[in-house]
């Protein structure tokens, strides 16, 4: 257990300081909600069940009798509560001898920020890790895969021939998206709505959503992504994606992407009486993760 002493911040027991640095930088904004679906959870674990559906309807001959069908349940999604926490302790000597701006005040800082961070990179990693097989979904693939297995038959969402972001490979993804089914493999109706792309890849995906004209070209082409008002949620960049090449669309699938909160940030601190150090925490519970497959489509770029 690591506790704070004078000999920590040897600094704060002499005058002459006019400034601590190094403890708070501007942040991003808040990123993975405009990624993940939040639903609230007042359990330890929260599960999704797939339903299949029915199938198509048969045609019936006079005096026939009505084909019945039967829908399944699929498979079932488990998503479980985490406990992310930080503390700090301070000694009662090391806070009594401080002249300036308060160690426990810049601490709580600290807590804050970190939780954030950890917040932003648990969620990232749903999509860092979407095409790792170590980290399967309830139907037993990892989340961007060629090979969902469904009642109709496997189904994919990773764009067909890896490729590194384009607009013509971006126009292949949104057919595709377009061309989804169900898992009786009826026809739905699922379109992208924005564009998910590590900062190495925000200039790229400018000029393609962006452009009046197509990007790249000489042909005076409109560009049909922008004319068509494909991905109306626009370019969302993620600073704690780690892959420079991978690239996602979001669709407007239900119960897809979801950050799961059980109990949101709570902050306390108390003294203990034997030592008299001050203690202090921070802590919250969530998760991430993904029930519908469909809710993204994606390339690990060429």
């Amino acid at each position: 257990m690591g506790v704070m002493t004078s000999s920590n911040h040897p600094k704060d027991l002499w005058p002459g300081i006019v400034a601590h640095f190094g403890h708070t930088y501007t942040e991003h904004q808040e990123e993975f909600s405009q990624i993940f679906d939040k639903e609230s959870s007042d359990k330890a674990y929260e599960e999704r069940v797939q339903y299949t559906g029915l199938g198509l309807a048969s045609a019936k001959a006079q005096a026939a009798a009505i084909g019945f069908d039967e829908s399944q349940q699929g498979y079932t999604s488990r998503m479980t509560n985490v406990t992310y926490a930080i503390g700090a302790i301070v000694t009662r000597e090391a806070i009594d001898d401080g002249q300036y701006e308060s160690i426990a005040k810049r601490l709580s800082k600290g807590m804050a920020f970190s939780l954030r961070q950890t917040k932003e990179n648990i969620g990232a990693n749903i999509l860092n890790r979407a095409f790792t097989s170590e980290y399967n979904g309830g139907d037993g693939v990892c989340l961007i895969n060629s090979a969902h297995p469904e009642t109709g038959g496997n189904q994919s969402n990773v764009i067909a021939t890896a490729a590194d972001l384009s607009e013509a490979a971006l126009e292949d993804m949104l057919i595709q998206i377009m061309q989804a089914q169900n898992a009786r493999g009826l026809k739905i109706s699922l379109v992208g709505q924005k564009l998910i792309v590590p900062p190495a890849l925000i200039f790229e995906a400018t000029r393609i959503l962006k452009s009046a004209l197509q990007s790249g070209n000489a042909n005076n082409d409109v560009n049909a992504l922008k004319q068509m008002g494909l991905l109306p949620g626009g370019i969302v960049v993620n600073h704690y994606l780690t892959d420079a090449d991978a690239w996602f669309v979001k669709t407007n699938t239900p119960e897809g992407l979801i950050y799961q909160e059980r109990r949101s940030y709570e902050f306390k601190q108390d003294n203990d009486f034997d030592t008299e150090n001050a203690k202090m925490k921070a802590s919250e519970r969530y998760t991430f993760g993904w029930a519908d497959f469909r809710a993204v489509y994606g390339s690990p770029g060429a």
